[in-house]
Parts: C-alpha cells; structure tokens; sequence
C-alpha cells in the first residue's frame, strides 16, 4: 500500500495504518480493510441512484463476467475488439500512475500494459471481490479500494492517467465526480469518461430480463455529461463508440 497518496475520503486529511485499519489521525475517523480491500465509503450513507446501483452491482456479480464476455463476442467479435474502441484514448507511459473510477472486476486491466501502477475504485463490494479474485488468475497487481467516485480517497495531483468506463450516467452526482477525477489527476492528464448511450438503454438493457427494470421509468435521457465538465479544461471531445452504443468523453486538464 502507497499510504501516502491515500487520504480521508471526507476530509483529505492523511490517513495513516494502524492494527490493520486505515485511521485519521486528526478525527479518530477508523476505515477497516477487509479481505485486503479498504473500505473508504465514509460516513455517509448512500441513497438514491447511488445505493440503487451498489446494490444492483454487488447482485450481479457473480456473473458479471460470464455474461460480458458473451455478450462482447456476438456484438463485436471479442472483449478486446470491443474494449481497444476506448482504451486506446489512455495516453499511458510506461510505469504510469493509472486509476480507474468504477473499476468494477477489472475487466479493463488486462488490456492495459504491465509495468503501470494500478489504482482502482468501486462502490460495489460484490465487483470488488470478483476484482481480487481476477488479479490473482491474470497475475496482475493493483491497489483495489471501496469508495465514492464522489469522494475520492486520495490526495490531488496524484495520477498520470485518470479514467471510468460504465457508471456515471446514474452517478447522484456527476459534476462531484467529474471534480474528483479532475483533483486527482496530475497537471496535463488526459481524462476520459465513457458510459453507455441512450440507444444502448432503450434499445437492450430495457429490453434484458433481471436488469430492465433498472432502466425502465427512467426520468433522464442518456447522454456524455459534457456540460458538467468544467471550462477550464482543455482538449474536450466527445465521440460515439462501438456502434453508437457508448459515448467516449475526453478532456485534459490545464
């Protein structure tokens, strides 16, 4: 664990380990760490689209990857087919400090090259342990935390590469969590966010027995949130990818 790039996810105050948890110091605050995973959530409680959603997330996790893998291949002939569509966006160097936002079972990370440190966050426990038993198959290290993309437990200007795929659409809060990936990110970085699109909702997920009714009834149409990324960034575009399935949002920050 790199304890200095960690901080309290309510405060950004410094965290230090003690007896095995991660405490502040300052106000007694005591984060655990279970089956090597902190859990950095805080003291909030979660609500809305954000509890909705953990919990959808820690349901289907069992066969998350089952289920993607089969998918990707009768929609694009593959998982890195369909994967490299936004990956290659990152602009990664060798030995990067790279984090995912929303890293679910880290179904990204093997398409990414070895020599990075990997850094990766989730709301879902359930993904989160999926995530811990697929590091181990692929070999692969990374630091795995349970946290709030609207409360990052890690302190500014850390990270060479910042990036989420699937997620934000439902995020409480999306101009906090595009906030957060902005404050984490190292001068210069370039930022990308993709999500699915409205044709992607409409058109299968509200159609798909066990997660339809996630998506039915919906009070907001699917789009990049290109109006919630701030006007000092440079470099902003947004693309439709994988057929018009997703949208792919990039940015850079000054």
């Amino acid at each position: 664990m790199q304890l200095e790039m960690y901080c309290d996810p309510q405060t950004k105050e410094t965290l230090e380990l003690i007896e095995g948890n991660l405490v502040n110091p300052r106000s007694g605050r005591v984060y655990p760490i279970r089956d090597g995973i902190p859990l950095l959530l805080g003291e909030t409680e979660l609500s809305g689209d954000n509890l909705k959603y953990q919990q959808f997330y820690d349901k289907i996790a069992p066969f998350y990857n089952l289920s993607n893998k089969l998918y990707f291949y009768f929609k694009f002939g593959g998982e890195r087919q369909y994967r490299e569509q936004f990956l290659h966006e990152l602009e990664i160097q060798d030995k990067s400090k790279v984090m995912e936002i929303s890293v679910g079972t880290g179904d990204n990370l093997p398409y990414l090259p070895q020599g990075i440190d990997f850094f990766g966050l989730d709301i879902s426990f359930g993904m989160l342990k999926a995530c811990v038993r697929n590091l181990k198959k692929w070999k692969r290290d990374a630091h795995i935390v349970q946290a709030n993309a609207e409360a990052v437990p890690f302190v500014d200007n850390s990270f060479d590469v910042v990036y989420h795929v699937g997620g934000i659409n439902f995020f409480n809060d999306k101009d906090q969590a595009i906030r957060e990936m902005i404050r984490i990110a190292k001068p210069g970085s370039k930022i990308m966010i993709v999500d699915e699109t409205e044709k992607l909702a409409s058109g299968t997920y509200e159609r798909t027995p066990f997660v339809r009714r996630y998506y039915q009834k919906r009070t907001i149409t699917l789009n990049a949130p290109v109006d919630h990324v701030p006007a000092e960034m440079q470099d902003i575009s947004v693309k439709e990818i994988c057929d018009g399935l997703l949208y792919c949002l990039t940015f850079r920050k000054p």
